[in-house]
């Protein structure tokens, strides 16, 4: 019988290697996967290189993350905030490196890997430093930036109903880069703030597919606020 509800963070995280690349869903606090976030702190993983939408806000999930000293490079459209303190200070101290990518490069660099795409053209940062280095062609009069896939050791990803077969719906904005991150890991972990049973969910409605998740943890919406979690009855 399937059955990926995870009975603890640890048992959802599994052994993470240090020099894992992670990629974390959530759109500036939108969708962050904090619970997941906390857990990957205390499992104690080093020397990452991290994927996300952006840097960190404030002091906690992802901030909290690269203020613990875990992050050896950052990945991501925009790491700059009004409360990015904490990137910003490593940034500025050259203890993390940042790689910045356009926000619709990353999610297609994060899709073709997932799509076992190879690399792709597009015109997004051709001219720019963005593309120094890089390959260029010029494509039907237009000129074009090759750019190659992302791909996770883990996936961290926060949606909003699952199933213990690893079905996924999410809520409204929550769901972001949380679909193209989940094909694009070997491993990927979910969080849900409903567990349902099988054929709860509309097969119409479903966004992520079991196939493409590793672990479902589920997250009393409750104590959330509090980090905590608990397993579905």
């Amino acid at each position: 019988m399937i059955d990926k509800i995870a009975l603890s963070m640890a048992d959802a995280l599994g052994p993470v290697a240090d020099g894992s690349t992670v990629l974390i869903g959530g759109f500036g606090t939108a969708g962050i996967p904090n619970e997941l976030i906390d857990g990957l702190i205390a499992q104690g993983a080093k020397d990452l290189t991290v994927v996300n939408n952006n840097a960190g806000n404030g002091d906690t999930g992802l901030a909290a993350l690269l203020k613990a000293g875990r992050v050896r490079k950052i990945i991501c459209s925009f790491p700059r905030q009004t409360d990015s303190h904490v990137f910003d200070s490593l940034y500025r101290s050259g203890q993390i490196e940042l790689e910045l990518v356009p926000q619709g490069n990353l999610a297609e660099r994060l899709r073709a890997a997932g799509a076992g795409i190879g690399a792709f053209f597009t015109p997004t940062g051709f001219g720019t430093e963005l593309a120094r280095g890089k390959e260029t062609r010029e494509i039907q009069g237009r000129q074009y930036v090759l750019e190659y896939p992302i791909y996770g050791d883990l996936a961290l990803i926060k949606a909003e109903r699952g199933d213990r077969w690893g079905n996924l719906t999410y809520r409204k904005a929550a769901r972001n880069f949380g679909p193209v991150m989940a094909t694009a890991a070997k491993h990927t972990v979910a969080t849900v703030h409903e567990v349902v049973p099988l054929g709860a969910l509309d097969p119409e409605t479903i966004v992520t597919p079991g196939i493409h998740v590793s672990r479902v943890l589920h997250i009393d919406r409750v104590a959330t606020q509090g980090g905590g979690f608990k397993k579905a009855a």
